[in-house]
């Protein structure tokens, strides 16, 4: 499917090393899976979730889901082995944490290509440091390369917050400029982004919330610490009945004969534009291909 149509609502980490976790994946209902080397793994582990890791992906196992791998930092040990693993597992993109700056994109490619990765593995970039953000757009500018081809940006907010020792309160509000930062940059260039983890699996509530406030600030999905996030999620990132009924009200209403030659038109008492007509398409578009994964897995 096009990249851009693709459904990302829910984008659910699972750590290397839980190998039950690995394999109960293949039956979680998220968009998206993040199998993680990085931060959910202990040092002496990272050998042992790298193979499994490795051997999860390799059997192609997940269906429709769009299968990403986390590696460790550029600057860390173990960041050459994961590379080289990913890029013989073949997921669908690999997720470099901690990418400040645009030189970082240049060391992650080149490690991609000393490992001779395929050519349509795609780079996922986590924006989660103070000068990640203040070169968010920098970053975003060199998505097409040369090299592997960036096709998201993941904001980590957790590690905001500690970098700055902003707290992250209920609404977010002194986290919005930055998250709004990386937004604009990732929709300048054609890029999904994808909003950060919430960390409280006791606070639902607040999951919710933060869910809406993403979808309402133009977030593709979020991040997810644990299966019970992700039907609130898929719901909450999905095109809404209303939403829907609307996109076929203005197609429908562009369509009719006499609207056939003009670039605007009134209907339903609103003034709509041909950009209102695109927006429609996609809705209906991301909708079905919704309705495609849930069709395909049972879901429906």
């Amino acid at each position: 499917m096009p990249e851009s149509l693709r459904p990302r609502r829910s984008a659910l980490y699972i750590p290397g090393s839980n190998y039950r976790g690995l394999d109960k994946g293949r039956s979680i209902p998220a968009d998206v899976l993040i199998l993680d080397l990085e931060d959910a793994v202990l040092p002496e582990q990272k050998r042992d979730a790298r193979a499994a890791v490795a051997a999860a992906v390799g059997v192609h196992a997940y269906g429709r889901r769009e299968v990403v791998v986390r590696v460790n930092g550029l600057d860390t040990p173990w960041i050459a082995s994961d590379i080289a693993a990913a890029a013989a597992s073949r997921p669908d993109a690999v997720l470099i944490p901690k990418i400040s700056r645009v030189d970082d994109i240049r060391r992650a490619r080149g490690a991609l290509a000393a490992a001779q990765a395929p050519r349509e593995l795609a780079l996922w970039v986590m924006i989660e440091t103070p000068l990640g953000v203040l070169n968010a757009q920098a970053i975003a500018a060199n998505a097409l390369g040369p090299g592997a081809e960036i096709t998201a940006l993941v904001i980590g907010t957790n590690d905001l917050s500690k970098e700055t020792g902003t707290r992250i309160q209920p609404g977010r509000a002194l986290m919005l400029p930055w998250l709004t930062q990386v937004l604009a940059a990732g929709r300048a260039f054609g890029l999904a982004v994808l909003d950060g983890t919430h960390i409280d699996l006791d606070d639902m509530d607040g999951f919710r919330a933060e869910c809406e406030q993403g979808r309402d600030l133009g977030m593709d999905g979020k991040t997810l610490i644990h299966p019970k996030q992700v039907p609130i999620a898929n719901e909450v990132f999905a095109p809404s009945p209303e939403e829907i009924v609307w996109a076929r009200k203005v197609i429908a209403a562009f369509r009719a004969p006499e609207n056939a030659d003009k670039a605007v038109i009134m209907a339903g008492g609103r003034m709509l534009e041909r950009l209102h007509e695109r927006m429609a398409r996609r809705i209906l578009d991301v909708a079905n291909e919704i309705r495609i994964i849930n069709s395909a897995s049972g879901r429906e």
